[in-house]
């Protein structure tokens, strides 16, 4: 005669089929969650450093916007351009004006 095996079946109150479920969850949703903050992280670096080079490039802009600012305020320039003009530098029509304190 065979003898059937009988299994024994554990009973689990709701609280410890709650806990287990919190925890197969957790185990399953946790690495996701890492995986996904450190690619928002590599997105938001990505997108500093695109920012940085932007930086840069507009600095290098305004700098050489204000070596030309220099270069078309100088003395030299604005003589070269009156000329251009047709005016003339004459000394006997310069008046000094002086402050009366």
């Amino acid at each position: 005669m065979a003898k059937k095996k009988l299994k024994k079946r554990i009973k689990m109150s709701k609280f410890e089929r709650l806990l287990y479920i919190f925890a197969i969850t957790l185990l399953v949703t946790l690495p996701v969650a890492i995986v996904f903050s450190k690619a928002t992280l590599s997105q938001i670096n990505f997108e500093v450093e695109k920012q940085k080079k932007q930086i840069e490039a507009q600095t290098k802009t305004n700098e050489s916007l204000s070596m030309k600012i220099n270069e078309l305020a100088s003395l030299d320039k604005i003589q070269e351009v009156a000329k251009n003009e047709g005016l003339s530098y004459n000394n006997d029509n310069i008046k000094n004006v002086e402050d009366e304190k």
